[in-house]
């Protein structure tokens, strides 16, 4: 025996399988495949479901300082996160001189939303979702609730927000 089929014979020693079997797979091994996948999924999606359950999205507390009127021109908008929280919110100054602010997050799949001066909107531009800017209520696309928003208020030129409390005909709905 030469030394060449014996390294080849050493070889199919180590890793003894032939490429036919490497790329067959039988339906027994394919349904294990796929209940192991299924089954992480399912796993996993009720680990989200309890984790949204026990750990709520917490409310905003007390009043928060933004900006000074003149910082935000008509038309424009003014990020900003409140101290303790990482959800990012937008602060729009619309055309009719109304304050709004609204979670900057999409309620489809949370992409960064943008208001579009002179629209009216505000826009997703992940799966083109759609918002009324002057009440958060969903235009056009797959979102499937309204914009979360605070209530904008002022003490003098500065602008404040706080959590919006709902009145019983919102509750209700």
């Amino acid at each position: 025996m030469k030394k060449e089929d014996n390294l080849k014979e050493n070889w199919k020693k180590d890793f003894p399988y032939e490429k036919l079997q490497a790329t067959h797979v039988n339906r027994r091994d394919f349904a294990k495949f796929l209940t192991l996948v299924s089954g992480g999924l399912v796993v996993g999606s009720g680990l989200v479901a309890a984790k949204a359950y026990l750990m709520p999205k917490e409310e905003v507390q007390g009043e928060h300082f933004i900006c000074k009127k003149n910082e935000v021109p008509v038309g424009g908008t003014r990020g900003f996160v409140i101290e303790g929280s990482t959800i990012p919110y937008i602060l729009i100054h619309l055309e009719n001189g109304d304050f709004k602010a609204y979670e900057q997050k999409c309620t489809h799949l949370s992409c960064s939303v943008f208001y579009k001066p002179g629209t009216g909107i505000i826009h997703c531009p992940c799966h083109e979702g759609s918002f009324d800017a002057k009440t958060g209520e969903v235009l056009a696309g797959p979102p499937p609730r309204d914009l979360p928003s605070l209530e904008v208020f002022f003490k003098g030129d500065d602008v404040f927000v706080k959590s919006f409390v709902k009145t019983k005909e919102e509750h209700s709905v």
